[in-house]
């Protein structure tokens, strides 16, 4: 494969099978450097299995990758030695102390004595865990050791990092905070393909999206462009005179406010439900709200959830199971 020189990632036609479940069918991805690319997709979409393809750690049955110029099949050394991975699940020793985990890995990606003693300090301050590092990993809490295995996948400063799925079940404070060390990687020049089952935290960090259902590439995009085919945002407008919505509802799919969609009545709850894509298209709703002298009884603006988003790109929910990946294939390794 022909490296793109802007990409970091660059797959063509990427094929897995686990018997008979295809869970990549002919993913086609790109990742530009220096960017955070959000992969969405429910369970069994096939993000865990991109990853480890991605990451050397399973070898796809068809198709290409290069990662930081490296061919995923043809030269797996030395891709790891220019990656950084942090899975679904913490995977630091718990009966080694913090500082002696980040020093273990230091010392195996060969960084010299004192330069993993340094980077292993220098990576618990950047996390919060200088205060616990002597002790057992163990006795941290789940919060704690999210922030260690993101430590440990910066150790070896990666050009490209993967992380798959990295805040589930923390907490709303602790996700932030590793959303905070993410923007910090970025902004150093780190490139960053990010699955994530949570809208939100694509919006927050990434500035491209893929989505992934069945195996498959089924859109992507810049996130205002995704958001743009499936609403983007909702205004729901409830008028005084609940006999007021109809008119209401085609004059602003008259003036083509809405963009993509129409506007949709919800008469039973006597409310005009007006997807907007800016500022701009919600500053127009009001002004046609003022030249019609319409009374609104209240105006709220609602976002897309995540099974809202699925819902309008698959036709079905986020409600797939995990990704089916046999337990002998889980520690296979591309030599």
């Amino acid at each position: 494969m022909t490296r793109i020189d802007n990409n970091a990632v660059s797959v063509r036609g990427l094929v897995k099978h686990y018997g008979d479940t295809k869970a990549l069918d002919g993913v086609d991805l790109d990742v530009r450097q220096g960017t955070v690319m959000g992969v969405l997709g429910p369970n069994g979409a096939g993000k865990t299995t991109l990853v480890r393809i991605l990451s050397t750690l399973l070898r796809p049955d068809a198709g290409e990758a290069t990662v930081a110029g490296y061919d995923v099949l043809r030269q797996p050394r030395r891709l790891r030695r220019v990656i950084g991975l942090t899975g679904q699940y913490a995977s630091v020793d718990e009966k080694l102390p913090g500082w002696e985990n980040l020093y273990m890995i230091g010392r195996l990606l060969d960084l010299s004595r004192k330069d993993a003693r340094a980077r292993a300090d220098q990576l618990l301050e950047r996390f919060s865990l200088t205060e616990a590092a002597r002790r057992p990993a163990s006795t941290y809490s789940g919060g704690m050791r999210r922030r260690l295995d993101l430590a440990a996948s910066m150790i070896g400063r990666p050009q490209v990092l993967f992380l798959d799925e990295p805040t589930t079940g923390l907490d709303p404070r602790t996700r932030n905070e590793v959303w905070g060390e993410v923007k910090a990687m970025v902004g150093e020049g780190v490139t960053v393909l990010l699955t994530t089952q949570y809208m939100e935290e694509a919006e927050q960090l990434a500035s491209e999206l893929t989505v992934v259902d069945r195996g498959k590439v089924i859109a992507n995009g810049r996130v205002e462009e995704l958001k743009a085919k499936v609403g983007g945002r909702t205004l729901r407008v409830r008028p005084v005179d609940p006999l007021q919505v109809r008119p209401f509802a085609a004059l602003i799919d008259e003036l083509g406010i809405t963009g993509l969609a129409g506007t949709t009545v919800d008469g039973e709850n006597g409310t005009l439900l007006v997807p907007i894509l800016s500022d701009e298209q919600l500053t127009a709703v009001v002004g046609a709200v003022t030249a019609r002298g319409i009374t609104i009884s209240s105006i709220t603006t609602e976002l897309p959830s995540l099974d809202e988003v699925f819902l309008s790109l698959t036709g079905h929910r986020a409600s797939a199971p995990q990704d089916a990946v046999p337990a002998d294939d889980r520690q296979e390794v591309a030599v």
